[in-house]
This record gives structure tokens, sequence and C-alpha cells, in this order.
């Protein structure tokens, strides 16, 4: 017994000694985070005597208590301790901070060498990265690191270090279990320990993972690359390496012979790429996965194509032919920003897969949240929640996933609920490991900047040539049979470009990378050109509205708040009206009735930014506990999903626009917080929405609602900025259209996006269900009110909701101006909630028959057809464009051009409205309401115009 007590006090004194330490002793973590701690004798961080003590105590009561390590280690310390006299000894520093010790016992040693070893091995598994061989061409020194941590054994002397010598070196030691290094042996020597550690960290392969927090993660990865032969393959894995590379070398070669002056974004310096991606699908098939949705930037696209999708090597050699004529309307797009869909049996699991990759533009990164969303959606019709049967992989160039801040925004969304794709595969080309062998693109010159590295990338051997040597010298494949792959490849490529000759006309649409099966006709057309009225029977919207007002789920408290707004929906729904938020209830509702699938996202959308919304419901008593009414319709509806997005904007609505591209039929909808946040996601809106048919021929029908409205709230809160999106719009404003029977539909099908500022609750709920019974798909860009939200005014009658009933591009006048046009003075178009301001102002001045109102709802497509109704109607009026917004900003540069073309110059279009101004609006609320005041005085003077030239 007197044994053990000796045991245990010099086990607590060495473990006091070993935390009193100086900051470079071996325990120490110096420099970076040293990861999750690991349950072997002294790793405890803040661990210590007491730590090992009560390890020790609770080994002597019942040895099987502990952890095997640690029962190893106290029997073998128990041995060693009862074999020879007790010594005392004290801490004791040297001049050069390192642990010293006189007069230590054997089992003092013996302690403190498996702790030494433990952290050695822990040394190399958070530092030894920066001793492995990274830099291909030999110049690592030139602008990078070249640190060497004092921790790692690069040199005999470094023993040192942990006050081990070389006599300790074919010692053996007890493996801690945090390290894998053993396999199935439990104990090594130290010199066995060090050369199993550098030839798994020191390297060609760099693992920077110990700042994991989640212990799982880190042992995951020491296991897969720790484990003794993991990293070895067998023969039939190393041929088949062997042809992929045959196969992303000699594509790229055989590019360059046929086209040396092409842009192509060439992958040479990283050819390794095409084996590795197949690879990870390969992987990924055999556990299960069916659907792969690639993401990546310009730089090796058109090899991935041609060897990881698998596109038809003709289509892609014959977009290089400048005499190609493109089938498709539109602009087309360069061939290195094009995508592709493709299923195929995948070779070596003998599985279906399909592989997807997204079509991007120029600007690095901004697909990353596209094939997010994408993925999300492929997953929610597939009922695959967790994640394991569609999967998403992104390639990132170094230096943009360092810069590019939607790298991080789409991180935020990795883990919040209806947004988590589960997890994604990221790939990082780090120049720094690979190289670039021809610089940006094919024609850059980099020698005029990086003279030096270029040198010595023209001096470098290609890897196919250096893994084919490898495998012919150890007789893995002979040289024949590495020429005959060459060989076979080459005339693959020869026969497909021989083909590519006959090719006359370019499709897009053989690009496409989401195709929607079944939606168009086989030539990719709408299968009509008809869109059939918009309304609901009343029943429907009786039944919605008494959900819409209801909780329906029992001991469900709800805000007392809440319950006021309740009971006001149902007064509503008895009085046969609705407000926006009711409207908006009955669009979403109708459509799930009829297996529309409703997603909307965005900040604060469950609640809505104006407290308007409240589609999420919350139990005041049980917390978390919530209900979606939404989701209570009917049994068999199609699923609602109402989701609060990270502050976000750019990598939110990138997702969502990924979301609506996987299927047709769904209402995909984004909500910003107030219109103008959506500058933030520009981007996407530039690249992606305005542009995306006439890019890459890719229908998405995505909903953007917009806040919007001049209410004295400041510059930040109140343009949702029109007057660019009607910018972007395509429709000519010079060109006098002709009004067919299909007119309304046709000019929908031709525009590259629909805007909308509605000034009723039923237009809204008309616009948002139109947006699904429209035989194909566009972006729609809606406007939508603040104040309106509670104007009391603003609400809808079920009349115009019901059956029969349809969306109006136009609301004319409706009131005595409309009775008698001939009277009629002045005739104001508008749009939005300046007509309220309109109307309330004509009604003080009594000018109802001299002034009518008309409303437009869409605003392009330009409604040249109705527009043209409405001026005939009134031949003796005035005409005049008021809108609230300044003059450079708004509709009035948009509408005056197309009210040219219309009706000339004998009728031209007035404006009324806020002078120009660099700001959207004032931040003073005075000065708000005489500007107001001001333009709604012109708008009724009716001798405003007189003696002025247009």
């Amino acid at each position: 017994m007197s044994q053990l007590r000796l045991l245990s006090t010099k086990l607590g004194a060495l473990a006091a000694r070993l935390l009193a330490a100086p900051p470079v002793q071996v325990l120490s973590c110096r420099g970076r985070s040293s990861g999750p701690p690991a349950p072997f004798p002294g790793s405890r961080s803040g661990g210590g005597s007491s730590y090992m003590e009560e390890m020790y105590f609770a080994w002597l009561e019942n040895p099987e208590s502990v952890h095997k390590s640690w029962d190893s280690f106290f029997r073998r310390a128990s041995e060693e301790a009862s074999s020879g006299p007790v010594q005392a000894w004290a801490p004791s520093v040297t001049s050069e901070s390192k642990p010293f010790v006189s007069g230590r016992t054997k089992t003092s040693k013996l302690v403190e060498d498996h702790l030494a070893v433990q952290s050695l091995i822990r040394a190399y598994q958070i530092r030894g990265h920066h001793v492995a061989q990274l830099d291909p061409l030999g110049i690592l020194d030139a602008d990078l690191d070249s640190f060497v941590p004092s921790d790692l054994i690069t040199t005999i002397d470094k023993l040192a270090f942990y006050d081990l010598r070389e006599a300790d070196l074919d010692k053996e030691f007890q493996l801690p279990t945090t390290t894998f290094i053993g396999g199935s042996e439990s104990t090594l020597s130290l010199r066995e320990i060090i050369r199993r550690l550098e030839s798994t960290y020191c390297q060609h392969i760099g693992l920077e993972f110990m700042f994991i927090n989640d212990v799982e993660q880190c042992q995951w990865i020491r296991q897969k690359f720790e484990t003794p032969g993991v990293m070895q393959f067998s023969n039939e894995e190393k041929r088949t390496l062997l042809a992929r590379l045959v196969r992303s070398m000699r594509f790229e070669d055989f590019l360059a012979r046929k086209w040396s002056s092409e842009k192509r974004f060439g992958l040479e310096g990283c050819e390794v790429m095409i084996p590795a991606l197949k690879t990870i699908i390969d992987k990924s098939s055999e556990m299960g996965i069916e659907n792969v949705i690639l993401g990546m930037p310009h730089r090796g696209r058109l090899n991935v194509l041609a060897n990881v999708i698998r596109k038809d090597l003709e289509q892609i050699f014959c977009q290089f032919d400048p005499k190609l004529e493109a089938a498709d309307e539109g602009s087309g797009d360069v061939k290195y920003h094009l995508g592709m869909y493709h299923e195929r049996i995948n070779r070596v699991t003998n599985r279906n897969i399909a592989l997807s990759l997204v079509a991007n533009p120029s600007h690095l990164e901004a697909v990353d949240p596209v094939v997010q969303g994408k993925t999300k959606a492929e997953q929610f019709y597939r009922g695959d929640a967790q994640g394991r049967k569609v999967m998403s992989i992104l390639v990132h160039g170094d230096a943009a996933f360092a810069g590019q801040g939607v790298v991080y925004e789409t991180f935020h969304l990795s883990d919040l609920p209806s947004y988590t794709t589960n997890g994604t595969v990221h790939m990082v080309v780090n120049n720094q490991v690979c190289y670039r062998r021809r610089g940006h693109n094919e024609m850059d010159e980099p020698m005029f900047t990086q003279p030096l590295m270029y040198k010595q990338i023209h001096k470098q051997v290609p890897v196919l040539k250096k893994y084919a040597d490898k495998l012919i010298a150890e007789g893995t494949v002979t040289l024949q049979e590495f020429e005959e792959e060459i060989a076979k490849y080459d005339r693959i490529c020869e026969e497909a470009y021989g083909r590519s000759k006959d090719k006359k006309i370019l499709h897009i649409k053989h690009w496409l990378d989401s195709p929607w099966p079944g939606f168009f006709n086989v030539d990719g057309e709408p299968k009509s050109m008809t869109c059939p009225a918009t309304g609901v029977p009343e029943d429907v919207l009786t039944h919605i509205g008494s959900v819409a007002s209801s909780v329906p789920l029992e001991d469900f408290t709800i805000h007392t708040g809440l319950s006021r707004i309740l009971r006001g929906r149902a007064d509503m729904v008895r009085k046969r009206t609705a407000d926006w938020a009711l409207a908006e209830y009955m669009a979403f509702g109708s459509l799930l009735k009829e297996g529309i699938h409703v997603r909307l996202s965005g900040q604060d959308v469950e609640r809505g930014t104006f407290s308007h919304r409240h589609h999420v419901l919350h139990d005041q008593e049980v917390d978390r506990r919530t209900c979606v009414p939404m989701n209570h319709l009917w049994p068999d509806q199609a699923p609602y999903t109402v989701c609060n997005s990270s502050l976000s904007e750019y990598g939110v609505l990138g997702f969502e626009l990924g979301y609506a591209m996987a299927s047709p039929n769904a209402l995909v909808l984004w909500e910003a917080q107030f219109g103008d946040f959506h500058n933030t996601a520009q981007c996407i809106i530039d690249q992606f929405i305005s542009t995306g048919q006439a890019k890459w021929v890719r229908h998405n029908g995505i909903v953007l609602l917009l806040p919007h409205g001049m209410e004295g709230m400041g510059p930040e809160h109140s343009s949702a900025r029109p007057e660019r999106f009607l910018q972007m719009s395509n429709d000519d404003s010079d060109a006098y259209p002709v009004f067919s029977e299909d007119f309304e539909v046709s000019q929908l099908y031709d525009c590259n996006w629909i805007v909308a500022n509605c000034s009723t609750p039923a237009s809204y709920f008309h616009i948002l269900r139109r947006q699904i019974l429209l035989p194909f798909r566009k972006p729609l860009i809606i406007f939508t009110p603040k104040s309106l939200l509670r104007h009391p005014e603003a609400k809808s009658s079920f009349d115009q909701m019901v059956s029969g009933t349809c969306f109006q591009r136009v609301i004319p006048e409706g009131g005595a101006a409309a009775r008698a046009p001939g009277q009629v003075r002045r005739l104001i178009f508008c749009t939005g909630k300046v007509y309220y301001d309109l109307v309330k102002e004509r009604s003080s001045r009594g000018l109802e028959e001299q002034v009518a109102l008309t409303r437009l709802e869409q605003i392009s497509p330009f409604p040249f057809d109705l527009i043209k109704q409405e001026a005939d109607r009134y031949p003796g009026a005035e005409l005049v464009w008021c809108q609230e917004e300044h003059k450079n900003m708004g509709y009035y540069d948009y509408i005056s051009p197309r009210f040219m073309t219309l009706l000339g110059r004998d009728r031209p279009i007035w404006y009324v409205g806020r002078g120009p101004a660099a700001a959207p609006a004032t931040g003073n609320r005075n000065t708000h309401l005489v500007s107001l005041q001001k333009f709604l005085d012109t708008a009724f003077n009716l001798q405003a115009f007189e003696g002025k030239t247009f």
C-alpha cells in the first residue's frame, strides 16, 4: 500500500510540475489552437494533478473503471515504482526554460517520456503541415512562410525539446487513443512513431485540422490519414487513376493543338483535379448518392464537362467554330461559362447517377449559393432530409475562396433550418500547391509579372509523365499499355473533332443545367400560349381565410396582440374582403391546394418585417413550440415552407434562385427586409435573374418581394430602385407592337422578367397565382407596400378574386370620370401607393369628373394595348405620369419613350413628381410632406402645363 501511496504522490507532483512549467514546455500549446483534448495522461487541457489523481484512485478501486490506456499506464508505472528506491525530486528549469530533473526515478522518467511522446504526436497533428512538401516549384521561400516549428523532430538534436535522447529512439511507447498510426499495434518505438508521423503529416499532403472543436470529426480525419497503408492503392486503382489522368491531360493538349489562340481557361498544372472529382463521385455513388450538383469557376470547366459530366466532345469542340450560328434566342454565353445536366451509369459502381454542372458568370464564387439552393430543392422533392441521395460539390480558386464574401454568406446557411444541405464537398484549387502552366488564360503572358515562377513552371515535368514513369518502373503498367491508352483517347478526340465540323447550328438548350421534363414540349417550347383565369371558388377563399384567422392546434397559447390580428382577419372574411396579408395567404393557400409547393424566404419573413404576416405562430407558454397554419389547410395539400434567413441578401437570394431552378411546380419567393437591400445581391440579379434565360436558356420563376414607398423613412428604407429593374427590361421602347389575341401572354414570354407594383390586394393575389399558371416561367419583381398593409382603403372584395377573375395589368378609372370621359381634362397614369394619395387629393378638390386616374399594375413588359385603350377613351384629356419617386428614379424614364411610341408627340406624357435628386428620399419628415404636397398641387393644377413645350 505504501508503494501505491508513493506512486500517487509522484504522479501528483509530476502533474503539478508540468502545469507550472514555462510556456515553451512540452505540454504548452504554442502559436495556435491545439484542438480537442485527448483522453491520455497529461493531455487534458486544464488537467493536471487533480485529474491524474482522480484517474489513479479510480484505477486503484477498479482498474476496469478507467480507459484501457490509463490501466496500462498505471500498471507499468506501478511495476517500475516497485522495482527501485523512491527518490525525491523537485521541479527545476534550465536557462532555456526546458524541463530538467535530477535524480529522477524510473517511474517519473516513464511518466515524463510517455507524456513527451504524446505531446510529440500532438505537435505533428497540429503543425506538421508547416514542413509538408507542398510546393512543386521549389520556390516556397520566395513569398510564403518557411517557418519550421521547433517541436517537430526534423533533426535528432530536437529530441532534447522533449527531454528525450537518441537512446530513446528504440524504446517502445504506449500510443494514446488520439492517434491511429499504430494500426492494430498499441505500442511502437519512438523511431517508428516519428517515421509514421512524418509519413502522414510531412509529405505531399498538408493537414490543418486540430482547430476543429468536434472530437469525432478530428478522430475521423486522423483515422483517414494516419492508419497505416491507408494511402496505398491497388494496382487496379492505379491503372484507373492513370487512365483518368490521360483523359484529363490529353484533352487539354488536344484543345491547345487545335485552337492555340483561343481562350479556354485550361486545367494545365492541376490536371489531377479530374481524377479527384471522379473519385469523389465514385465514392458518393457507392454510398447511395444519386444526384451530384457541381459549381465551379471557368478554369477547367471544359475538362470537367468532357471527362466528369461526359458531355459529347463534338458539342464542346464545335463551340470553337466562329461560323457556328445560334439556334436559340438570346445572347448565349462563352463556352467556359456553360452548364450541363447528364444522367449516366457510374462505371465503377454500375449505378445510375445524375450530374449537373451549374452555369455561372465570370463573377467568382457567385454560383456557390445557387448550387446550394438547387441541392436543397432536389433533396426536398426526394424527401432526402439527411442528404443521402443528393449532394453538392463546389470547386474554388484559392484567392477567390479567401477573398469573396459570398463564400462566407453561403457557409452561414449550412446549419440553418430549411437551408442546410447536410454538407458539401469543397475542392479548393490552391495555386501554391498546384500551378497554372499558362497563366490566367491562354492569351495571358505570365512572364510579365512572374518571371522566376514561370521559369520554374516551364521546367516542370507534367504530372502524367511522372505518374506513368512511376507505374512503369514498379511494373503496374507497361510502356506499351500506357501509349495505347494515350492513342485510344487521342483517337476519340479526333473522331469527335471530325463530327464537330458537321455542326452548323449551336443549340444552347443542349447545355441546360436544370431541365424540367414534361413541362415544355419536345422542342423546349411552351405547350400553349394561354393563361387560365387566376381566380378561385369563393368557398376556397373562405376556408383559407378561416384557417388564417385561427390556431389549428389545441392547447396553443398565442400572444394577445396576435389574437387581435386574427380576430380582424375573421371579421374581414365575414365581410368578404381581404387586406394585403390575407390576400397573400389566399394566393399561397390556393396554390398549395393545387399541389404547388410554396417557399417564402428572407429576413423576418415568418412574422413579416412590418408584423403583418404571422405565418408562424409561437406558443407563449412552451418554448420553441410553433405552428404553421398554412400547413393545416387540406390533408393532401403541398407543403409550405416559410423560413427566416441569415442576415444576408447575396447568399440567400442566390440560394432561392437555385431552389427555383429545380422545378417549375413551385412558387419560390424571396422578400427583402426593405426593398433597397436587394442591392447587396446585385450580382445575383444582374448575372443570373435578369440574364439567365438569354445566356443559358434557363427559365426561372423566382419572385422578389421588395417593400417600396416614399413615406418619410429616410434614404435607405424608401426606394426599391425600380428604375434599375426597368432599365434591364428587354422590351423595345421604340417598337410599336402588333396587338394579337395572345398579345398579353406572348409579351410575357418574350420578356426577360416581369416588373409590377400592385395597388390592391386582389392584384397581388392574382399576379402570384399567374406566376404558376403561365405555361412558362419568368422572374417576377414586385414592389410591395408598407403603409398600404394597414390602409383602410387598400382592401379587396372576394368578388375581385373568385372564379373567372384574373390579374389586371392596368386598372382603369371606375368613378365619375369614366362615366363621362368626354368631360375629363386630365388623365393621370400612376402605379402603386401614390394612387391613394391622388384619390384623397382629388376628392378634397372635387375634381372626380375632370381628372381620371389609371393604375399600371404591371409596368414591364409595358401594357401597350391597355394604355392605348385608356388614352383613346379620354381623347380630350391631357396625359400625365405621376410618381412619388424622384424624376431620375422610379418609372418615368421607362414609361415616357413607350408613351411616345404609342401616341406620338401630339399627346405628350407630362411628368409630375419629385425633382431629380442624388438620394432616393429625404430623412426629414417635414421635407417629405412638403414635397408630397407640392407634386399633388401640380397634379391637380389643370393649368400647370399651359404654354409649355414638351
